[in-house]
């Protein structure tokens, strides 16, 4: 039978675990987002070298599990002298995972911009810079948002893999509640709750950005 006292009394530690899981998303999407600027602009890049490291870059990290990328970050840095708290390994390990897929869906968006639209920003005059900054990165930042925000609810979901690094976020904390109560159901149920109020809020603020850039 399920029992509500386990239910409630659990929330709070999951409540507590889910700002741990939210943060490690955050941060890995916002330091990812930076290092997938340079990889597309590798990627894009008309010098061969660029273009070979960029797509090196994306093959690997698409290509090999996140779990498996976890534990690489986790036990190579103290390998090669490098001593960091786990939640620092496990923020690196997920900026470098999700840098590779934000990197490609903003290559996708800037080549789906019509190349009429860079000849008659040239034609007026615009620099290389303000061409970039008012023309391309405004219509690719619209054509990319719904991938981007999926990118950041799949982000949310997969950060349940910290764990295996000793990070106390949601999915640990409630296997932690189920292990001392034997109570799993209950814990779980609460986790899963979590789960999807934060990915529920993030679809609905997405949704609301995206009808505001459709109608600006």
């Amino acid at each position: 039978m399920f029992s509500t006292t386990v239910f409630v009394q659990g929330m709070p530690l999951l409540l507590h675990a889910a700002l741990a899981t939210i943060g490690v998303s955050l941060s890995g999407l916002l330091i990812g987002f930076f290092v997938a600027v340079g990889v597309c602009a590798a990627r894009l890049s008309r010098k061969r070298a660029a273009r070979r490291f960029g797509g090196a870059y994306v093959f690997f990290f698409r290509g090999v599990p996140m779990l498996v990328q976890l534990l690489l970050v986790y036990y190579l840095l103290p390998f090669v002298g490098i001593n960091v708290p786990p939640l620092v390994a496990a923020i690196s390990a997920v900026s470098l995972c999700s840098a590779s897929y934000i990197a490609e869906i903003l290559r996708g968006g800037f080549l789906s911009i019509p190349p009429g639209h860079i000849e008659a920003a040239r034609m007026l005059g615009l620099s290389p810079f303000d061409t970039l900054r008012r023309i391309l990165v405004p219509q690719a930042f619209r054509l990319t948002l719904p991938s981007l925000v999926n990118e950041m609810v799949l982000l949310i979901k997969a950060s349940s893999l910290i764990s295996v690094v000793g990070v106390a976020e949601l999915t640990r904390t409630a296997q932690n509640i189920a292990a001392s109560t034997y109570r799993p159901l209950e814990a779980y149920v609460a986790a899963g709750l979590i789960y999807f109020v934060i990915c529920g809020a993030l679809a609905l603020v997405a949704h609301a950005a995206e009808y505001r850039l459709k109608h600006a």
